[in-house]
């Protein structure tokens, strides 16, 4: 929990706010920004892979295969992190304002917070090999990001924002480098809590060097495998579907709030709302999904946030009291799949184990990280790409009233869409059910007794 606080301070700090910074504060178009994000994939496509196979390939330390690079990353993700938000940028020339955001986004994102968020995920197939102790690992996870979550959605909105004599909502650029500044330091230390206080329990039997092979064809075998992953397919296509939703409407809630309803305070509510539903989820999640499965229950779940976020296109409010309580209505049942989602993935490291015989905890994990990149990278260039479209002006106080309506539309109707697709993915490409997760399990353990003999 520690550890996703700590990605998350900066994770969702800069999925919501980041957009904002850029475009209000140093006055860069949403297209260039939303370049920047989509290239920065690029990138990540190479970096995630990399650091993938790393921890999987170097013998591992005293301090264990995964945890040693909590440790290690630790002091440059901080950093990374808060110089992203230098408001004194803004009196900077164009040119040198886009060549920062390049150099500290890919610096922050491409290659610290891979570097440090991959063996941090890898490591729950190696903390227990319990399916019920996964699960709980998985609600512990989400329960740190959702209190993440809270403390920026409400506290950041009110401490950036003032409202001018015309009544419209102006950002403070100064208060995000702040913030980004306490970030750093409470992410730090919540690492080295992280770090001190996991074990790695499942010791993962190391290949003799007669069984190893050469890069290449180690490469084409791990290929070959992750490539005919029907499950790693299905949660990879799940979750570009699931973070282009859930981070468009995190990215459009700034400008949807503040601009379509006039009322940055509602922003900070909507957050603090949305958290609370997966608190309130976080005890009984592993009870749904021990008794009728992660995927059967997901399905359902994210269908009904699908319908909620169909109603709220079709309305098309002006009223935030109604619009505020159905959002989060339609927050329930994406939170829930955020929720057990990292036990999916334990689930899928399993699978690749029983198909390949090989345990590529950090590799697996790395392409599904790439994939989240990926989501949400898609969903910044298409918020940015969109913002340029739909004709917002950066750093204007007010906007015309067709530019409103249209981020109202973007704000329901992709969440709308994106979530029918996650569960598709899931009812019809990811194959680990309730019943065939069990069977891994037992298989593995067979496998692990064998082997210890």
């Amino acid at each position: 929990m520690a550890g996703d606080i700590a990605n998350d301070l900066f994770f969702i700090f800069s999925s919501s706010f980041l957009m904002l910074f850029y475009t209000k504060v140093l006055g860069i178009s949403g297209a260039v920004v939303g370049t920047l994000f989509l290239s920065a994939r690029v990138v990540d496509a190479f970096t995630d892979m990399g650091m993938g196979r790393l921890v999987d390939t170097l013998k591992p330390s005293k301090d264990g295969r995964f945890r040693v690079w909590i440790k290690r990353v630790a002091p440059f993700a901080v950093i990374a992190g808060f110089l992203m938000f230098l408001s004194v940028v803004q009196n900077w020339s164009m040119t040198a304002k886009i060549v920062y955001i390049f150099v500290t986004y890919l610096f922050w994102g491409s290659i610290c917070y891979t570097a440090i968020n991959i063996p941090y995920g890898s490591m729950a197939s190696v903390i227990s090999e319990k399916p019920e102790d996964r699960a709980s690992l998985s609600v512990f996870r989400s329960m740190g990001a959702s209190l993440a979550s809270i403390f920026i959605s409400f506290f950041v909105p009110l401490f950036v924002y003032t409202t001018d004599a015309n009544g419209a909502q102006i950002v403070i650029p100064e208060r995000f480098t702040l913030l980004a500044g306490v970030f750093a330091v409470l992410a730090f230390a919540l690492y080295q809590f992280c770090y001190h206080f996991t074990i790695e329990r499942v010791q993962i039997p190391q290949k003799p060097e007669t069984e190893k092979q050469s890069f290449g064809k180690e490469m084409a075998v791990l290929v070959k495998g992750l490539s005919t992953n029907r499950a790693l397919g299905g949660i990879i296509a799940a979750a570009i579907f699931l973070l282009l939703s859930m981070l468009l409407v995190n990215t459009m809630n700034a400008y949807l709030y503040a601009d379509y309803f006039k009322s940055s305070k509602t922003l900070a509510v909507a957050g603090i709302l949305g958290t609370v539903g997966t608190l309130m989820l976080a005890p009984f999640a592993n009870k749904i999904a021990s008794r009728f499965g992660k995927k059967e229950s997901a399905t359902v779940a994210l269908f009904f946030s699908a319908a909620v976020y169909g109603v709220l296109y079709f309305l098309h409010t002006d009223n935030v009291m109604l619009f505020l309580p159905m959002a989060f209505l339609a927050s329930l049942g994406m939170n829930y799949f955020n929720v057990v989602i990292w036990a999916f993935i334990t689930d899928i490291i399993d699978y690749q184990e029983v198909k390949t015989g090989s345990a590529d905890s950090g590799t697996v994990y790395a392409v599904y990280s790439f994939s989240r990149k990926l989501g949400q990278a898609l969903a910044g260039g298409l918020g940015g790409f969109a913002l340029a479209a739909i004709g917002y002006a950066s750093a204007a106080a007010t906007q015309e009233a067709s530019v409103l309506d249209s981020i109202y539309d973007v704000a329901t109707l992709v969440p709308a869409i994106g979530y029918t697709g996650v569960a598709l993915c899931l009812w019809f490409i990811y194959p680990l059910t309730k019943e065939k997760v069990a069977e891994n399990v037992a298989i593995l353990a067979e496998r692990r007794k064998q082997a210890a003999k």
